[in-house]
């Protein structure tokens, strides 16, 4: 899973400092004009929130940033692809994407759609890297993933989601189908690597939203 953070919602439903997404994200979904951000420890969120959201507005909170020439020098392979999901609320406005690490190219998005979760985002993710690197005869490249989640659904070829169908995430469904479809029809090689966010910063397919 990826690292920790605290959020703090500027404005919102309910203005504070709050240590999960979930809680954070129902402050601020569907709130025209909303404004919150991310931070990596509760102090320096508790500091931001006495001031002004323009004080932080389009900075990087992040703590920890590597280029692409540290993360090679780690062992990251930069010649793969990163996957990652972003969801507003759970559940939510949901959507996913694959990123080349090298390059910083988007392979695919898909989304937003709505009543969906961060987990199945991040599960799709994985299956649609596979599905894309197999259709390409990349057998070796490897794929990157911050969920934990993700990669024991995919190697147990299931989504285990706790998420009722609805006519809302009908959609999202049936890529469900469709991908646990594709796992129980498909062999693939392609390596699945946990994205260690402590050491490495943020996935390169982070949505940089929050």
């Amino acid at each position: 899973m990826a690292k920790k953070k605290y959020y703090v919602v500027w404005e919102g439903i309910q203005p504070g400092v709050y240590d999960n997404w979930d809680d954070a994200g129902a402050q601020v979904k569907g709130v025209n004009g909303a404004k919150y951000k991310s931070f990596a420890s509760k102090a320096e969120a508790e500091k931001a929130f006495k001031g002004s959201y323009w004080n932080y507005a389009g900075t990087d909170t992040k703590t920890v940033k590597k280029t692409k020439g540290e993360l090679e020098k780690i062992g990251v392979q930069l010649d793969s692809l990163a996957v990652d999901a972003a969801c507003s609320g759970n559940p939510g406005d949901m959507e996913y994407r694959g990123v080349h690490v090298r390059t910083g190219q988007q392979i695919f998005h898909v989304g937003p759609l709505p009543d969906g979760t961060n987990n199945i985002g991040e599960f799709l993710a994985l299956v649609h890297a596979l599905a894309w690197l197999h259709q390409q005869n990349s057998p070796q490249v490897p794929i990157y993933t911050d969920s934990k989640n993700a990669q024991a659904w995919v190697k147990a070829k299931k989504c285990r989601t706790k998420l009722e169908p609805s006519p809302r995430n009908a959609q999202i469904f049936e890529l469900i189908r469709r991908a646990e479809q594709w796992l129980a029809t498909h062999h693939f090689n392609n390596k699945i690597i946990k994205w260690e966010t402590d050491q490495w910063g943020e996935i390169p397919a982070d949505f940089g939203r929050k």
